[in-house]
């Protein structure tokens, strides 16, 4: 029953790995989309200025106000998505990085005497 548990324990793994695989995928593509997004803002409030200053005049205080209030709301939350990103790739490294310095070393290479 030893090799049941084994293979099992070796699913679970995989099934493990593909899941993490499967999240930082999402993450990475929510916070791609909130990047767009606040980008999109951005680009919103400086055409809203160029065609104000274009037209001779300011923008209202109003409209520059909703504009750059939208544009702290998507950087924010693009900001939020793109930190949890890199955290979850340094605990993916650390993870990594365990396993491999846990691993056992590997032979070592023989050497020839020098001449």
């Amino acid at each position: 029953m030893a090799i049941w548990d084994k293979v099992k324990q070796g699913i679970d793994k995989a099934g493990k790995a593909a899941q993490d695989v499967f999240d930082e995928g999402k993450l990475r593509l929510d916070a791609y989309r909130a990047r767009e997004q606040a980008d999109k803002a951005a680009e919103a409030l400086g055409y809203a200025m160029f065609r104000a200053a274009d037209a001779g005049g300011e923008l209202e205080a109003g409209a520059r106000d909703r504009l750059i209030a939208a544009l702290r709301v998507q950087d924010a939350e693009a900001r939020r998505l793109e930190t949890e990103l890199a955290a979850a790739r340094a605990a993916d490294a650390t993870t990594d990085h365990n396993a491999t310095s846990t691993a056992s070393p590997s032979a070592p290479v023989p050497t020839t005497p020098g001449p």
